[in-house]
């Protein structure tokens, strides 16, 4: 219970910072808008000289690797619904660390997910 409880917690706080940090490096880079494959290249090169980057997808390993072992000892019908809380910590921390606005009904719809995260937490076996 321990453990899982730890990875859990580890996935949804490495996984959403990871992607935080991630949006924040390519608002640096500047919006994607030619896909031939050397504009693509010219982009990963800039992200990759942002430290945001780096720190993004370290935490996205954290994340992944705390996936790897959260459904090595709990069923993928507990662990994926009850990450889905990261939805409603990414959505905490675009409006926090990012500054986005958030709408009435973009929070309406984070309090669903909590409550449906809520029902399949307390309904395990």
């Amino acid at each position: 219970m321990f453990w899982e409880i730890t990875l859990l917690l580890l996935i949804v706080i490495a996984g959403t910072s990871g992607e935080l940090c991630i949006s924040r490096a390519m608002k640096t880079v500047g919006e994607v808008k030619d896909f031939r494959p050397a504009a693509v290249f010219r982009v990963m090169v800039r992200a990759i000289q942002v430290g945001w980057i780096w720190l993004g997808l370290l935490l996205s390993i954290i994340a992944f690797l705390s996936l790897l072992g959260a459904l090595s000892i709990a069923n993928v019908s507990f662990v994926v619904p009850v990450t889905a809380i990261s939805y409603a910590a990414g959505t905490l921390g675009g409006k926090l660390f990012l500054g986005e606005r958030v709408s009435l009904q973009r929070w309406i719809g984070v309090a669903l997910v909590c409550i449906g995260v809520t029902l399949v937490f307390i309904g395990r076996s």
